[in-house]
């Protein structure tokens, strides 16, 4: 149908004419046949982007910036906020149809809530997401669910704060805290909290992370530590899954395992009469590159078709060496279709020479 006669998909400050569900509803109903440019030779689909927004962060983390830091890109070689747009735009018609804002840490960007809501006029897009670190998002929430965020990730590796100076080198666990409660009081449901379990530092944390979710509709995913440049990663820091999933089960013997869509990284389980949930990113001892449908693109304008992988092509220098949208459609189309049916493996990962996490996005 011509887009005079479909439903007006109103900005949310303009009033919703649509509800977010039935927009979502509708949206999948019309899509468009899935672009072959964003379909790799294994048949995996890829609709799901995930865009750095700066290589700036306000916390340390051990897992994710080397304790030198790292070298940021001058400011000239990221991406503009026209260019990002440009992009987004470029692959929500290929059929992307869900974006994630990442970093660094995106919400120090000035502009975020703007970018969102540039975001949100695109048509075919259904899902805005941002991962934080939290030290912002109390703050900046209700601008940013007014422009149309959907979901939210937060990460959090402790809850005991002198712990958390030590994690991330720097204060802000009250902040962290308030910004989940935020996001709990603005309706976000779940709301995603990711923590990275090391072994010697927080896996005896596990248990008073599944109790977070008892009467808050919270979605607490444990990530295996993962090896990425100058992290100092080690096989015996990782804490896998399986252990994991034994510890929770020895406190709820009555866990029960949840349904998952085929394309998603978690695990998830839930303790009966527990408002939230807890989920497993099994990225190491059980990897999901068969259902990979992510694609990222670093804030210096990188696609990478894997984050494990060392390979990336630059979308920014094709841009501004002003490649037309159908030589762009087919640079990405070349890229998608070398991506690598796995990725490497754990102990070959950590010999790899990749960018430190910080400069990837997650």
């Amino acid at each position: 149908c011509s887009k005079q006669d479909q439903p007006q998909l109103n900005h949310p400050s303009q009033g919703f004419e649509l509800p977010s569900t039935r927009r979502k509803g509708f949206l999948t109903e019309h899509a468009a046949p899935f672009s072959a440019f964003l379909t790799d030779s294994f048949g995996r689909r890829h609709n799901y982007l995930r865009i750095s927004l700066t290589e700036k962060c306000n916390l340390r983390c051990q897992y994710c910036m080397p304790e030198e830091g790292v070298q940021l890109t001058p400011k000239s070689e990221l991406l503009t906020t026209q260019e990002i747009i440009t992009l987004a735009r470029l692959f929500v018609k290929e059929g992307v149809d869900k974006i994630r804002l990442t970093g660094g840490e995106p919400l120090i960007r000035p502009n975020v809530v703007d970018i969102v809501g540039q975001l949100y006029k695109l048509e075919g897009l259904q899902t805005i997401a941002v991962t934080t670190n939290g030290i912002n998002l109390a703050r900046l929430l209700p601008r940013l669910k007014e422009a149309g965020l959907d979901a939210i990730n937060i990460s959090l590796d402790t809850l005991v704060p002198a712990k958390f100076e030590f994690i991330v080198r720097r204060k802000g666990f009250h902040k962290v805290m308030e910004g989940i409660n935020k996001a709990v009081e603005l309706g976000y449901n779940p709301v995603k909290v990711n923590c990275v379990v090391m072994r010697g530092l927080n896996e005896d944390e596990l248990l008073d992370f599944v109790v977070l979710t008892k009467n808050q509709p919270l979605d607490v995913r444990f990530i295996e530590y993962m090896p990425f440049d100058g992290n100092k990663w080690n096989f015996k820091k990782m804490v896998s899954y399986k252990e994991m999933l034994d510890t929770v089960r020895q406190r709820w013997p009555d866990l029960e395992k949840l349904p998952c869509e085929a394309s998603s990284t978690a695990k998830a389980y839930k303790v009966p009469d527990f408002q939230g949930q807890i989920s497993f990113i099994t990225s190491m001892s059980e990897h999901f590159c068969g259902s990979c449908n992510r694609l990222r693109i670093t804030a210096d304008g990188n696609l990478k078709v894997c984050l494990f992988g060392n390979s990336e092509v630059s979308l920014r220098d094709h841009l501004r060496s002003g490649a037309s949208e159908d030589e762009l459609v087919q640079i990405i189309g070349a890229a998608v279709g070398r991506k690598k049916k796995q990725h490497a493996g754990m102990f070959n990962i950590s010999q790899m020479k990749n960018r430190p996490m910080i400069l990837i996005g997650g």
